[in-house]
């Protein structure tokens, strides 16, 4: 009964050691305090600022491509001219918020039609959606402006200051004129992007050939220079200074992903079970018993983000797929395969630990709802454009007073009517009223002439008033004092718009 004793008495006293030991260690070893102590924990880290290198493959010529078109089509796409007739503006792109107009080549809209907008709105998102579902954040790696003008930032800063250690060796450095030199050339350019990313997004407001010549002359508008400047800073502050940090805590986009991702989408994603276990690896000694991965880190440094595809899906990552450009270079080195890392799924690699060939199925439910409703919301888009009205007709009748009794007994009705021409001509418009016996129709002052002929010009509103008399025989006729109005308006091309409204009088 003695030596059960002694054995937990030992045991304990192991145990205190143990524990002593383990806190002496703790306390001489700060870091590990920081990390293991609650209360020794920071709020804040300051950041680690990430130095991605250069890849070369096939992802990466892929996000120059895109980001050479996507910068082409920002830049050039102001100065491309769409002829709308005499008097229009000739600006193919061009949000006229004087005129209260958005140009976009053959369509015009109009302020009462923003609900096109919304609809190119939707599309948008439900797009967004399914090459979510399909393929990940394939939108933040490749068509992002964070991420196209980023890579655009790194690239010029590639130019000054060298490749990755290169560039990291020079954070180190003292100041010199060399590194002075670097980082004010660096900079330089990088306002003058900025400046011009701020330039182009203003001229989607203005035609553009004019007012670049009003800038550069300095006699533009005081709200375009406030407006490139604020565009300049935003600019320079996000691709230069702020780059993946905008991704990570600023945009809401990684926190929503998720609802869009399933166990089919295509991520890019670390093979562990092909890479494990992973370790370096010297040329000529053999491959048995340990995976491909020799533990090289191109892919960290290849990360714009500064993330480890090996720890699996993140939130940080963008899906650029630069890692797998830089993984592939290395497995070419090493006389192994490629795609150790690539776009697989989450379904796939349960697969191939169970033994299972992989499939990919593009096609499923999920997919098919976003399909089917991008289908439906175009269909209706186009519907929407196919029957719009470029003739259009608003009736507001006088509430006060509701009518007027003339002196022969008759009553008049006074109307408020707004004309829209959105044809790029003009044309004369001819008024008429229907859908009630008896009732006459006339300008407000006796010097009309012909008041139901108006002339408009192209792509043009106008507010006109009319009155509507019914004779005295004919009040009694009115159902409550009520009766149902119709206007119509014509033009010589045979364009025909109807507008219901009412006729009020005095209840017999």
């Amino acid at each position: 009964m003695t030596e059960p004793a002694v054995n937990l008495e030992n045991l304990v006293a192991e145990a205190v050691n143990t524990a002593s030991a383990v806190s002496s260690a703790r306390l001489n070893d700060d870091s590990a305090v920081a990390v293991n102590s609650q209360a020794n924990r920071p709020l804040y880290q300051s950041r680690i600022k990430v130095h991605p290198k250069v890849v070369h493959g096939t992802f990466r010529r892929v996000k120059w491509l895109v980001m050479a078109i996507t910068l082409s089509i920002y830049y050039v796409t102001p100065f491309i001219r769409w002829n709308r007739g005499p008097g229009m503006p000739d600006q193919a792109v061009l949000l006229d918020f004087p005129a209260r107009r958005f140009y976009f080549f053959f369509l015009e809209i109009w302020p009462q039609e923003f609900y096109y907008v919304t609809g190119l709105l939707i599309l948008a998102a439900l797009g967004l959606f399914l090459a979510t579902s399909v393929a990940g954040r394939v939108w933040c790696g490749y068509t992002c402006p964070q991420t196209v003008w980023t890579d655009l930032f790194v690239f010029v800063e590639r130019l000054f200051e060298g490749d990755r250690s290169a560039r990291i060796r020079l954070d180190k450095e003292g100041w010199s004129v060399g590194k002075f030199a670097r980082k004010a050339g660096k900079h330089a350019v990088w306002l003058l992007i900025a400046i011009l990313t701020g330039g182009a997004w203003v001229f989607y407001f203005a035609d553009a050939p004019t007012l670049a010549m009003q800038m550069v002359t300095f006699s533009a508008p005081m709200t375009a220079y406030i407006f490139v400047g604020l565009f300049t800073a935003t600019t320079y502050t996000l691709g230069g200074i702020a780059r993946e940090q905008v991704c990570i805590y600023m945009c809401p986009w990684p926190r929503i992903q998720g609802a869009m991702f399933d166990e089919e989408s295509l991520l890019v994603s670390y093979k562990d079970d092909r890479g494990e276990k992973r370790g370096p690896h010297k040329k000529g000694t053999s491959w048995e018993g340990r995976g491909d991965c020799i533990d090289c880190g191109q892919c960290v440094a290849a990360c714009p983000v500064g993330i480890d595809i090996r720890d699996g899906m993140q939130l940080e990552c963008i899906q650029c797929a630069l890692c797998i450009d830089a993984c592939n270079e290395i497995m070419d080195k090493v006389e192994r395969p490629r795609g150790l890392i690539g776009y697989d799924t989450l379904g796939n690699q349960e697969r191939r630990k169970a033994g299972k060939p992989p499939r990919f199925r593009i096609v499923r439910p999920r997919t098919i709802v976003y399909a089917v409703a991008l289908l439906l919301v175009s269909a209706i888009m186009v519907v929407a454009l196919a029957s719009r009205e470029t003739l259009q007709l608003n009736i507001l009748r006088d509430r006060n007073p509701l009518f007027v009794t003339l002196s022969d007994g008759s009553v008049r009705n006074g109307y408020g009517i707004k004309i829209i021409n959105k044809d790029t001509v003009a044309h004369t418009i001819h008024v008429s009223i229907d859908g009630l016996e008896g009732a006459r129709l006339a300008g407000i002052s006796a010097d009309d002439v012909n008041p139901t002929e108006i002339e408009m010009s192209a792509d043009a509103l106008k507010n006109v008033r009319f009155y509507v008399s019914l004779p005295k025989d004919r009040v009694s006729e009115l159902d409550g004092g009520y009766a149902k109005l119709n206007f119509v308006v014509t033009d010589e091309t045979g364009r025909r718009t109807v507008k219901e409204t009412t006729f009020r009088g005095p209840d017999q």
